[in-house]
């Protein structure tokens, strides 16, 4: 007869272990980083760059993109996804130029050419230290955040303590927690995760305009997260859908500048609801013909 008891307090020692394991261990699931050389030139075609280095209280060194347009419209802070460097995604930052935006692309810690200890309160502090940069410049009624996979998250918890034009949420989740335990279902993930990015406690605070764009065939964060998202803010947002669209090819859809271009180039209008029918009620009875 099997010792039950042992065997559980196995099982148990196992399932410490590999929660200790994945508390210290995420950052190399969550962070897949790409290191630039100090001396590393970037290059865009048709494009203006000016590159900088801001320093954090901390001593370490924030590096990004500006791209430049002649007479700006606004600037756009544009937080990427948890991959590479912005040596690659700075190749999307035509699609607000051409618009005539500037855009500002950084690159978090341990990304890139940036530096310094990585760690969720770093992060949110340094993306708040860029904003403040921008804001002294430029007035938030011109400045758009644009959060793209991982910072979707980041974009929102910045739009809920500022007060940029407009929030645009590109392949959102919930909360990094959330997609965590759809890998990990039986593992304690509210207990573990060091970055659980809760984009849907941030949102009930945003005060702008919320624009969420997102594939109905992602299948790394699914559609449905984003129509979850959209029922928070339910009068402030507005949710567009890229019929087929996947978690990293929203770019190859036309649908998808489309969106954007009408997005970033729209005015807020007054609706005047007195005249619509809004608020009439279907009647239940029967009229005699």
């Amino acid at each position: 007869m099997p010792n039950w008891g042992y065997i559980a307090l196995i099982v148990l020692a196992f399932y410490i272990i590999a929660s200790v394991a994945l508390y210290y261990l995420q950052e190399y699931f969550i962070f897949k980083p790409e290191k630039l050389d100090k001396d590393f030139q970037f290059h865009y075609n048709n494009q203006i760059i000016e590159e900088y280095n801001l320093e954090t209280r901390d001593g370490a060194i924030i590096n990004g993109l500006h791209f430049k347009v002649k007479n700006p419209k606004g600037v756009v802070l544009y937080l990427k996804g948890n991959s590479k460097s912005i040596k690659g995604w700075g190749k999307f930052a035509v699609d607000f130029t051409r618009h005539g935006y500037d855009v500002l692309m950084l690159d978090y810690r341990g990304f890139g050419k940036s530096t310094g200890r990585r760690s969720f309160k770093a992060i949110k502090r340094d993306l708040q230290f860029v904003y403040n940069r921008i804001k002294d410049k430029v007035d938030e009624k011109y400045i758009i955040l644009y959060g793209r996979s991982m910072g979707s998250g980041f974009a929102a918890k910045l739009a809920s303590i500022n007060n940029p034009k407009m929030l645009i949420l590109d392949a959102p989740y919930y909360s990094l927690s959330k997609v965590a335990a759809k890998f990990i279902p039986f593992m304690p993930v509210s207990l573990i995760m060091r970055y659980p990015i809760p984009t849907y406690k941030w949102l009930k605070y945003v005060n702008c305009p919320i624009h969420i764009i997102h594939g109905t065939h992602d299948k790394l964060i699914p559609f449905k997260s984003s129509v979850k998202l959209s029922k928070i803010r339910p009068k402030l947002t507005r949710l567009y859908t890229i019929i087929g669209g996947g978690h990293k090819n929203l770019n190859n859809f036309e649908s998808y500048h489309k969106m954007l271009g009408e997005i970033i180039n729209s005015r807020v209008k007054r609706l005047n609801l007195s005249d619509t029918s809004i608020g009439v009620m279907h009647s239940s009875k029967k009229v005699n013909a």
